[in-house]
């Protein structure tokens, strides 16, 4: 039976962020056991980046758009109900490419999705981040967590927040979502990379490794809980939105100062385009 791979890959969102804490995270990890559990998709490798998603999927076509889209519908649907956005994932755009078992295209694509945290400068290594399958692959140590089977009816509902049936060997982490290494096809990827040191050189030499000194040192999530405290502070308010001119001005320039932020950055935390951040630092 011939095998079909995809890069599938979400628009980086510019002016607001997937994920704003880590309640956010732990929800899409549970969304993506269940699809996992429930569609006829096999994931390779994927990761969870506070403003898009990568995967790396084993389907047909079709099957691949249905995953992402079911994700983003989900997803959107609990990110209305946590901070009352409608339709925030509508516009976010896919990009869904196949990707070659022949020419080692998906030992590429994989270290390209594993380096994504790597080169935000958010932790040393893949498996340092527990948002995706960082540290499911030539892992010696024992998983733990709590078999899904092994709880009651309730207590899975308030975990994964619906009721769906998933495998009864699926583990429960202690940090409160199902491990990627449930799902994730670990036999396939470690026998595609053959040994630890093979991976390692695909991580290496990824696209994502050369940008290893680039970008932030701080994740979005920190600057974003910094700001309300900061916002809190200073004006005695509660959101960016509500402030004056002169007052967001200076919130600008306290980020970039205490977290050494660049503008893209500090468009995501704030929820405001690239243009705006750059206006509001010219008025400091």
């Amino acid at each position: 039976m011939k095998m079909y791979f995809w890069l599938v890959t979400t628009d980086h969102l510019s002016d607001r962020l997937w994920f704003r804490d880590e309640e956010d995270f732990k929800m899409a990890m549970n969304i993506v056991a269940i699809l996992a559990a429930t569609l006829n998709v096999r994931i390779i490798s994927f990761v969870l980046m506070s403003n898009h998603v990568h995967f790396v999927l084993e389907c047909e076509e079709g099957d691949a758009w249905l995953f992402i889209t079911k994700l983003k519908k989900r997803y959107s649907q609990y990110y209305w109900r946590k901070y009352g956005a409608k339709s925030f994932l509508e516009g976010n755009g896919i990009d869904i490419r196949p990707v070659s078992f022949d020419d080692e295209s998906l030992e590429r694509a994989i270290a390209y999705v594993q380096m994504n945290p790597v080169a935000a400068n958010i932790c040393l290594n893949p498996e340092g981040y527990p948002w995706g399958s960082g540290n499911a692959f030539f892992n010696q140590s024992p998983r733990k967590g709590v078999p899904f089977g092994s709880v009651s009816g309730r207590e899975a509902e308030r975990i994964i927040h619906c009721r769906e049936k998933l495998p009864q060997d699926y583990l429960i982490s202690d940090l409160g979502y199902i491990d990627a290494a449930s799902y994730v096809q670990i036999g396939l990827v470690e026998s595609l990379f053959r040994t630890p040191a093979r991976m390692n050189y695909f991580l290496r030499s990824s696209s994502k490794a050369k940008r290893l000194n680039e970008g932030v040192s701080f994740t979005d999530q920190i600057i974003s809980g910094a700001v309300k405290n900061l916002i809190a502070t200073l004006f005695h308010m509660d959101s960016f939105p509500e402030l004056v001119e002169v007052q967001q001005a200076e919130t600008v320039r306290q980020i970039k100062y205490r977290f050494s932020c660049d503008p893209a950055q500090m468009a995501r935390v704030l929820g405001i385009s690239y243009d705006e951040v750059c206006r509001l630092l010219e008025l400091m």
